[in-house]
């Protein structure tokens, strides 16, 4: 007897602890009918339909028949899964899903979900349809991503009833949802949860003439005016990124306040990107700190990418994440098994000469 009422005490006590987590996280549901204020002050620069959503066409056209298909059969849509590097529009792009869609937008990242609870109490309280956003997902806990399976799967929640002997899991129901998952290293995503979406999409760099359409469609919003080879010039010196795009977008515009009428002309845009240091290739100060450092520390590779990160003084993940891939896309360095190597395109570019023998200077592992 004593045993049952303990167990019926810790049921209630579990249960409603469930409950306050349920509270407080429903506190942080964005609806989609409901405005965000974020940045006000400018416009929001993000495109909220599909139609809007500049680049990417294959990705759009996929999407926009699976979110089509979905809402004729009235069920949410799939799991969703988003890769590429960063600052490429996969936040907006689930943002746009769940406008498509007419459903809830619920947004955090993998790091924010420090216990299962973080997950349980975001889960039980969404309505059918939501929008599940988890950026950077590849850094999710093991606890969590276990919890995650069954809920992507059967809609439902594993939860620990009570403790010691008189422990028991108990499955409770949550309503059908969209996961929509990003990630810049998906070769960190388990395998396990990869192979729990339906829909996986990968983003490509964007072309200069996609950034030039970003740029004049965020100059619009911005209320700026801004001529076609401005805009032209500012997309090939933009890394392929729209958030670069409208970063530079925005300093143009201060450039252009500042020492004209407010217009944005090839000349404020020439004189402006000096300024902000960003060569003709997009390439920042710390771009050209790789590549110098490549070349006079290392007789242009091969050189490890921690030993280059160290050189530079930039954490070996940024190097990684942020800077190569784009150095890689201009074909200025190449990633061999031994490590980095400058090409004779980064020569060119620097203004280097470019000596035949610069990379076969180091000696070999079996030398």
């Amino acid at each position: 007897m004593a045993f049952t009422k303990k167990l019926g005490d810790d049921l209630s006590s579990d249960i409603n602890e469930f409950s306050q987590i349920a509270n407080q996280a429903s506190t942080h549901i964005v609806r989609a009918d409901v405005p965000s204020d974020e940045d006000t002050s400018d416009g929001s620069l993000r495109p909220k339909l599909l139609d809007e959503f500049l680049g990417q066409k294959e990705i759009k056209e996929n999407l926009s028949v699976f979110i089509q298909a979905a809402r004729e059969r009235r069920e949410p849509l799939d799991h969703l899964f988003l890769i590429g590097p960063p600052g490429l529009g996969k936040t907006t792009l689930a943002e746009i899903t769940a406008h498509e869609l007419g459903a809830d937008f619920k947004v955090t990242s993998a790091p924010a979900l420090d216990k299962p609870k973080d997950l349980a109490g975001i889960l039980s309280t969404i309505s059918p349809g939501t929008v599940f956003f988890i950026d950077e997902i590849h850094r999710l806990k093991p606890a969590i991503e276990e919890m995650l399976y069954i809920a992507m799967e059967d809609f439902e929640l594993d939860w620990v009833i009570g403790q010691g002997a008189a422990a028991r899991t108990v499955r409770i129901p949550i309503p059908k949802f969209t996961l929509v998952g990003a990630t810049t290293k998906a070769g960190m995503v388990s395998k396990p949860l990869q192979t729990r979406f339906g829909i996986i999409q990968r983003f490509n760099f964007y072309t200069h003439e996609e950034l030039a359409s970003i740029i004049k469609r965020s100059a619009a919003i911005l209320n700026c005016k801004i001529d076609d080879d401005a805009a032209l010039l500012m997309a090939r010196s933009s890394r392929g990124t729209p958030r670069v795009a409208n970063r530079v977008l925005r300093r143009m515009r201060d450039f252009a306040q500042f020492y004209g009428d407010g217009r944005i002309t090839l000349k404020i845009t020439e004189d402006g990107l000096k300024k902000l240091q960003i060569d003709s290739l997009g390439l920042e100060h710390y771009d050209r700190e790789i590549l110098l450092s490549i070349i006079k520390n290392f007789g242009g590779g091969p050189v490890g990418a921690e030993t280059l990160a160290i050189s530079i003084g930039e954490a070996q993940d940024t190097l990684e994440d942020y800077y190569e891939p784009y150095l890689i896309q201009c074909g200025l360095i190449q990633r061999t098994p031994r490590g980095r190597v400058v090409t004779p395109k980064a020569y060119q570019h620097l203004g280097l000469e470019y000596s035949a023998n610069a990379t076969s200077s180091q000696p070999s592992l079996f030398e």
